[in-house]
């Protein structure tokens, strides 16, 4: 993909929706591209969707996003106001980690979106976002809280 391709998140999303370059294209019931304010200063980034996700096209509505639905609540943070998406946009076959090569044909949605909403910060959520975007080597378990430019 072309960096600056899109004009839009819905632009972006278009096609996104028609995706076929790896093969869980094939398999998702419903696209799960990203949710929230296109405008947000504060981004969480997820693995991939899983299955109330797939059913749904909404990040982080199962049983993970009810947890980051209380802890934005504890800190006064309304879901609306963020922006919420995933490396992957489509769900891997029983909620597997996604595969590198899955990672790498939906990585550029993800840069795309990062570029429209310009967020000041970006939230791995779990081992693999932070894998991905921080550094392959990060060890959640003795890294997790910290911030890193």
């Amino acid at each position: 993909m072309e960096p600056c391709k899109y004009a839009t998140l819905d632009e972006l999303a278009q096609s996104c929706a028609t995706c076929q370059k790896c093969a869980l294209g094939e398999t998702r019931t419903k696209l799960v591209f990203g949710v929230g304010n296109p405008n947000a200063d504060l981004m969480f980034v997820g693995e991939a969707p899983g299955e109330q996700e797939d059913l749904t096209g909404t990040p982080f509505v199962g049983r993970a996003g009810q947890l980051l639905d209380k802890f934005l609540y504890a800190v006064d943070i309304e879901r609306k106001d963020v922006y919420i998406a995933n490396i992957l946009k489509c769900r891997p076959p029983k909620n597997r980690d996604p595969l590198p090569a899955e990672e790498d044909a939906c990585i550029d949605y993800l840069r795309e979106q990062v570029r429209q909403i310009q967020p000041k910060i970006i939230v791995c959520l779990g081992r693999i976002a932070a894998q991905r975007l921080i550094d392959p080597g990060f060890k959640v378990t003795k890294q997790h809280g910290e911030w890193i430019e």
